[in-house]
């Protein structure tokens, strides 16, 4: 019995020190990613370098124009994927069991998507939004392009968050007389709404580092767009761009990725607080 015991406790050690382990190298190489990052690219940032052109083929000058263009392709992106991602979590976690072959078809398929390589969706993008709709190289095809990326993420997170919601308070709103568009509403989306949450925070991050796809659809022009027809250059290509093809194009390379991970940080901080005053303003707690 006792060698039993010992041998248990020597496994639970085994296990707990792997544990740790593995937590300090994958801290240890994210403190290092981003202690890089910051390091090379924190001389590059200045007002001018926001404000500012990009010059000499993005070696000079600045990234006004690569900033406003990424703000409106993601802009496109979650205009389009909030409404048909929260519709469809509705529809699959609240009309739709887990023995229906429609919702499991639907599931399957999106479970498919979200691991598809975004070069595909790219392609799939410049066929379809480019050339079958006559969209051309444009932001409104590259925010289209990264809504189809984001959809499958989004709308799996969303619909685990409804379905997470006890059925005591669908009875008991059933029971009150209340509507279902009002159960939806006020009962069932504030207590979801961490989890819609989370899963549109992931597609953001996912959409804001997208390359390959928007290579194919938003294209690679540098100029301040007039329009969401115009093409326009993201973040994320501007920054593969001056490290993969252009010489000497490395510092700014660097500032333009710190930027992009202080965009990310202030999307996360600004979706936690606004997520507070909604649950403050409801008297609800997450």
């Amino acid at each position: 019995m006792r060698d039993a015991l010992a041998v248990s406790r020597s496994k639970n050690h085994l296990a707990t020190a792997v544990v740790w382990t593995v937590a300090i190298v994958v801290s240890a190489s994210f403190l290092l990613l981003i202690s890089n990052i910051v390091w090379e690219g924190m001389g590059q940032i200045s007002w001018t370098f926001l404000t500012d052109t990009p010059r000499n083929a993005g070696r000079e000058g600045g990234i006004a124009p690569i900033l406003v263009s990424t703000l409106l392709i993601l802009a496109v992106c979650i205009a389009v994927s909030v409404p048909i991602g929260l519709g469809a979590a509705i529809l699959l976690a609240e009309y739709s069991s887990d023995q229906h072959r429609f919702g499991r078809f639907i599931r399957r398929s999106l479970d498919v998507l979200a691991g598809m390589p975004s070069i595909i969706i790219g392609l799939f993008g410049n066929a379809f939004f480019c050339i079958t709709l006559g969209l051309g190289f444009s932001i409104l095809s590259g925010g289209l392009t990264l809504a189809c990326m984001v959809l499958p993420i989004f709308i799996r997170a969303a619909e685990e968050g409804f379905r997470a919601v006890p059925d005591a308070y669908r009875h008991n709103a059933a029971a009150l007389g209340l509507s279902q568009v009002t159960t939806l509403y006020h009962v069932l989306l504030p207590v979801a709404l961490p989890a819609v949450v989370v899963g549109l925070i992931l597609g953001i991050g996912r959409a804001l580092a997208e390359t390959a796809a928007l290579i194919f659809t938003s294209g690679y022009v540098d100029r301040m767009p007039g329009s969401l027809l115009d093409s326009g250059r993201a973040l994320s290509v501007h920054i593969f761009d001056l490290s993969m093809n252009v010489p000497g194009g490395e510092r700014n390379a660097y500032g333009a990725a710190l930027v992009l991970l202080i965009l990310l940080l202030t999307i996360n901080l600004m979706t936690h607080w606004i997520m507070r005053r909604f649950f403050r303003s409801r008297s609800v707690s997450p």
